[in-house]
């Protein structure tokens, strides 16, 4: 039986500008999703993420993937790729006004 870990990364509060989730620790699962509910905007905000790995969760590199952007409210999946290592975060960039954001990283394996 596989396991399953939803966790919140970043809690109801509005972002903008440049800023690095927490750091979660992945080194167990198989596969990882990061969602990003968008409950509200001011402004015509774009949110741009670049997920980054790392061995020991103080030292990071981007994963290799591009970067994703979105803009408006609700939910957004930014799907991790495989072999990601022991640590995920994303490092983000909110332009053009601020998000108030609920940021979750969904794990199994």
């Amino acid at each position: 039986m596989k396991q399953f870990n939803d966790s919140h990364l970043e809690v109801k509060k509005f972002f903008t500008g440049r800023f690095e989730t927490h750091p979660y620790e992945v080194g167990w699962a198989d596969e990882a999703i990061f969602f990003v509910l968008v409950e509200k905007t001011e402004g015509d905000p774009v949110f741009t993420a670049q997920v980054q790995i790392s061995q020991d969760g103080v030292h990071w590199a981007p994963d290799g993937s591009e970067p994703v952007s979105f803009k408006g409210e609700g939910q957004h999946a930014i799907k991790v790729q495989p072999n990601f290592g022991n640590w995920l975060r994303l490092a983000v960039k909110i332009e053009g006004g601020s998000m108030f954001l609920n940021l979750h990283i969904a794990c199994k394996g």
